[in-house]
């Protein structure tokens, strides 16, 4: 070959050679970022143009999936009761994407998850139209519509768990929204969305897993739990040295209890049963931050929670002494989301054990086949088993005497806890109502709820979480108990 060809055909070489590497380098390297873009409408339109796979509750869908008019988007997403449905699913949009179930399982729904390489494989030979899979929840259907309807419109929120298992049983916010009114791309389906948005009430924000609260008293089981732990006391009938008046550490400020509740040197039990500030203040103090704080992160404080769907961080700070105590009567700095609540009373209801919350129990593919089934797993071990037990019995006494007496269930044993939460500057607003709860039957302790109520138009004085929270948890337990006859 003469030099002349001979160049020609090297310079065709190196042109073939970057022709490849650019193919490859687009197609391996930069495939996944040009599919993100907003440009690339045809990975979208194939993402719509096929039913998307539902969320089951109680082996039945929650969502549905409708044709689009008038878009190259063929199919959008509908939900069966949307907003009793909202705060466990989230939304999915043909114009704002995805959030929560929707968004994390979205793989699966659309059926381009790994997991399910086969049946696209297998369709492409049998001319099957592809569909996508299934995620099946943990949910409690009678448990989570009992939810919803008591709290009646009402800012607020619950969360139920099955305190052997960890699974979420109900998970409602409210005032909620129906996803499916802006589940297209038209502008009807924007505007939807940006009325929902400039909301006062925040219909979008998932009050149980996102919001955090003043746990109130509620976290009195907490303060309970570390004085036991720590030796600090260990007969639950004993009395405990707590004087009254008792004054703030570092502070010309007495702790005030409510009315004239009977808390000099009252016991555990009896402190819990009528909810002594003074005895959990104390105990606060007496341990000091840092042991507080450690017996709090046991519970789950501390740290985001994941089931998958993520729940902010609750908060039991580091703070000085005075702040300390307040915190340690679940005020102050203290926050804690409704889910974390129910892990609280979970924990207690298991003997001590708390397991990891979630609430995908199976994946399937198309076929319904599982192609993924949970495991449960153990989160923690915040307190021994004797310990839950002792707390078990001041829990017990709360309702069976005490300031919960509104959680009763004939023939099943209640443990629960009142908190009425103060906040605002100098406790201006109208405080918060909590309960939280377990229910005991032969079987061991099928549902822990967390209650919290935001009551805007109550009176002030008839805010309680015995008034306003316990019925809503007795509903929960009840409807749990039920489903399982």
């Amino acid at each position: 070959m003469n030099k002349p060809l001979r160049r020609i055909a090297i310079f065709c070489g190196v042109l073939i050679l970057a022709l490849l590497v650019r193919t490859n380098y687009l197609q391996y390297v930069r495939a996944d970022e040009l599919n993100k873009r907003d440009e690339n409408r045809r990975v979208r339109i194939e993402r719509y143009a096929h039913e998307r796979g539902n969320i089951i509750v109680d082996g039945n869908p929650v969502t549905g999936s409708v044709e689009t008019k008038g878009s190259d988007f063929k199919y959008k997403r509908v939900w069966k009761d949307g907003p009793m449905w909202a705060p466990v699913t989230g939304y999915s949009s043909q114009a704002f994407d995805a959030s929560q179930l929707e968004s994390l399982e979205d793989g699966i729904l659309t059926g381009n998850d790994d997991q399910l390489f086969f049946d696209r494989t297998l369709s492409m030979f049998t001319g099957d139209k592809k569909q996508g899979g299934n995620v099946v929840t943990t949910l409690n259907g009678a448990a989570q519509k009992a939810a919803f309807k008591k709290l009646n419109g009402k800012k607020g929120a619950v969360a139920a768990l099955d305190p052997q298992t960890g699974a979420i049983l109900a998970l409602v916010s409210t005032p909620s929204y129906d996803p499916s009114v802006f589940a297209g791309n038209s502008d009807k389906d924007s505007k939807a969305r940006q009325k929902l948005l400039k909301d006062k009430d925040k219909p979008m924000l998932n009050r149980a897993l996102r919001e955090t609260y003043p746990p109130g008293s509620t976290f009195k089981v907490v303060t309970a739990a570390a004085a036991l732990e720590n030796g600090l006391y260990t007969d639950i009938d004993a009395k405990t040295k707590s004087p009254l008046p008792w004054r703030l550490p570092l502070s010309t400020q007495d702790l005030d209890n409510e009315g004239t509740i009977p808390c000099e040197n009252a016991s555990l039990r009896e402190a819990l049963r009528w909810s002594c500030n003074t005895v959990f203040g104390k105990i606060s103090d007496d341990l000091g931050n840092q042991k507080m704080i450690d017996q709090a992160d046991k519970f789950g404080f501390n740290e985001e929670i994941f089931t998958p769907v993520r729940a902010d961080a609750s908060v039991y700070p580091k703070d000085n002494r005075p702040q300390n105590a307040m915190a340690g009567i679940g005020q102050a700095s203290n926050r804690a989301t409704p889910l974390q609540m129910a892990m609280v009373a979970a924990a207690i209801a298991n003997d001590g054990k708390l397991m990891q919350p979630y609430m995908v129990a199976e994946r399937q593919a198309p076929n319904l086949d599982a192609i993924y089934t949970h495991e449960k797993e153990q989160f923690s071990q915040p307190l021994s088993g004797e310990n839950a037990q002792k707390l078990q019995q001041m829990m017990e006494t709360v309702v069976e005497t005490g300031t919960g007496r509104n959680a009763q269930i004939d023939g099943v044993t209640v443990g629960g806890k009142t908190g009425t939460a103060q906040h605002g500057l100098n406790n201006s607003e109208k405080p918060y109502a909590w309960f939280i709860s377990y229910a005991k039957t032969d079987s061991g302790s099928p549902v822990a709820v967390a209650v919290v109520v935001e009551d805007g138009q109550a009176n002030r004085d008839d805010i309680s979480g015995g008034g306003l929270a316990a019925p809503i948890a007795k509903a929960v337990m009840e409807a749990v108990i039920d489903s399982k006859k």
